[in-house]
């Protein structure tokens, strides 16, 4: 038995197929083998076992010689409350949002240091730099991250900071003082707004959403190129749309 494999013995059936799926993310959609390997760090043979069982269960396809992640995993997805019931609020008036404003909307939640982006609109002009649904956005340069953080507790902020704060672009923020600043100022306004702190030449408006306890759960915002995604045009559609789903996700029954 070689070192490596020694070394994961320990690791059970769901360690490993959690050390598979961790393997792919927006970037790394499709996988061959050795590219499995190397990502889940798991010896070839115990990849290629677990890998195989995954196959059967439908947790990962393989068309041709690559992998990727299966349907019966965006099947189990969309049982998550985060995906089931805050989207069926918030759709309805994310639409409404993007037909008022012709812009890619989206509605994400805090998860740890990153945002998850949970629904996206993009019409017939979708921008290919922007995440998927299903992606982690960096909360500390994202408008939707921003949003939340500003009405979030204490321990919130600061898992963000201890996170580090990499640099985007040159207008990202990277200081904790900074990110305090923003945060403090976003209530006042009830919008948040990122001008090319994400991606260069792109800029988002965002809004909170609250739960039924006034908790922040949420965020939805409009995103588009910079020179046209301006707070005082785009900001009241934001307010009203993320007001509306806050509504409508307090109605839900208590979860």
């Amino acid at each position: 038995m070689s070192p490596a494999e020694r070394d994961t013995g320990s690791l059970g059936g769901l360690d490993r197929a959690a050390a598979i799926l961790g393997a792919f993310d927006e970037q790394h959609r499709e996988l061959s083998l050795a590219a499995l390997v190397a990502r889940c760090r798991l010896p070839r043979s115990t990849t290629h076992r677990t890998a195989d069982k995954m196959l059967k269960l439908g947790w990962l396809d393989k068309p041709a010689a690559r992998y990727r992640i299966g349907n019966r995993i965006f099947e189990l997805s969309g049982l998550a409350p985060v995906r089931h019931q805050l989207r069926e609020a918030a759709l309805p008036f994310l639409q409404d949002l993007h037909h008022a404003t012709r812009m890619t909307v989206q509605l994400g939640t805090l998860s740890g240091a990153h945002v998850l982006l949970v629904e996206k609109i993009t019409g017939h002009r979708p921008m290919p730099m922007l995440s998927q649904v299903g992606a982690l956005l960096p909360a500390h340069c994202s408008a939707l991250g921003l949003a939340i953080l500003a009405y979030s507790d204490e321990p919130a902020v600061q898992a963000v900071i201890d996170a580090g704060m990499p640099r985007r672009t040159p207008r990202t923020m990277t200081t904790a003082t900074a990110l305090r600043r923003e945060l403090a100022a976003i209530p006042d306004r009830g919008l948040a707004v990122e001008r090319e702190e994400g991606n260069i030449g792109i800029s988002c408006v965002a809004a909170p959403i609250f739960g039924p306890l006034g908790a922040v759960v949420a965020a939805v915002s409009v995103t588009g190129p910079a020179a046209l995604v301006r707070a005082d045009r785009a900001g009241p559609a934001v307010r009203l749309a993320a007001a509306a789903t806050s509504r409508a996700y307090s109605s839900f029954p208590s979860r």
